[in-house]
């Protein structure tokens, strides 16, 4: 039995409709947007504290536009860069990567690591996405990236390293104490020991890749007044006026991207105990093997800090 006229020109229109969908997912995917996010976190009167945070570039040597992009941040002048994890993609992107933060490093700034920091992408079956958490054991073959070169960079430029560590910044004339984990979706995280001295904090910044609520948990309790972290790609391939199906972690969709609270209501609409502020990137790149994105273009963040 032949196939109908009808059924020819429906599965001509799907095939149609599905080759204009990728067509527009492979451009998004290059479509750099910067979010500008105001955060009621900073003591009364204080002045306001500019935060440029980064995460999941995923950079390969050949993404010239996104290093030009990323290069001109800096033009932004950001009081503090904020580098949530997952900076490269090929065993060759540390020089280009280097080149892409290298204005930006001489900001004050503070850096965690993501997987894509240790270990190369390999491909993967993408339905495993679908899944709460996509996690499986590190595998050997796995190349290996220069994470520990990478960091010595950042060190070296004055960014502070937060793998499972705390330690301060002083920006601005004001005081800012730091806390953060190695890469918790390859339960590298170890929270550190409480701070040594009573705050006199003007902030408490709390910086991971993965946000994990364990993480977030041990963060709110901390007394971060606001937590970093990216991983998620915002969900990556969203449905429009939908959002984000999932997160890669067992973080809730709804907190795929953006600026929520943490773990109940946003702290300034709070009922009952206080939540933190929590900021989750959806991040500048995709893996190599899947370089789409859908209805979630790949952006960094400029995060204007202001009094409660």
């Amino acid at each position: 039995m032949g196939v109908g006229p009808a059924v020819t020109r429906g599965l001509i229109g799907i095939a149609a409709v599905g080759a204009l969908g990728l067509t527009w997912a492979l451009a998004e995917a290059r479509s750099y947007a910067l979010r500008r996010v105001e955060v009621p976190v900073l003591p009364a009167d204080a002045r306001p504290l500019r935060v440029l945070h980064l995460s999941d570039l995923h950079l390969t040597p050949d993404q010239d536009d996104k290093i030009a992009w990323v290069r001109s941040l800096a033009e932004l002048e950001p009081d503090l860069v904020v580098d949530t994890g997952d900076n490269m993609a090929h065993v060759d992107a540390l020089p280009p990567l280097l080149h892409a933060l290298e204005p930006l490093m001489e900001r004050p700034g503070a850096f965690v690591m993501g997987s894509n920091d240790y270990f190369a992408p390999v491909p993967k079956n993408p339905a495993r996405y679908l899944l709460p958490d996509a996690r499986r054991p590190q595998a050997v073959h796995h190349p290996r990236l220069p994470a520990g070169e990478l960091a010595a960079v950042l060190r070296a430029a004055g960014w502070k390293d937060l793998t499972n560590r705390r330690d301060v910044l002083t920006v601005d004339g004001r005081r800012i104490a730091l806390v953060g984990v190695d890469d918790p979706h390859l339960d590298r995280d170890r929270f550190p020991g409480e701070p040594a001295h009573a705050r006199t904090d003007e902030l408490r910044l709390g910086v991971t890749h993965a946000p994990y609520r364990r993480v977030l948990d041990r963060m709110h309790a901390d007394g971060s007044d606001l937590v970093l972290a990216g991983h998620t790609h915002g969900g990556q391939l969203c449905v429009p006026l939908w959002g984000a199906l999932v997160t890669n972690c067992d973080l809730d969709p709804g907190r795929a991207k953006g600026l929520h609270g943490w773990p109940g209501a946003r702290p300034d609409e709070r009922d009952g105990e206080e939540s933190t502020w929590l900021h989750v990137s959806a991040g500048l790149g995709t893996s190599p093997y899947a370089p789409v994105r859908f209805a979630c273009r790949p952006e960094a963040t400029l995060l204007t800090l202001v009094p409660r």
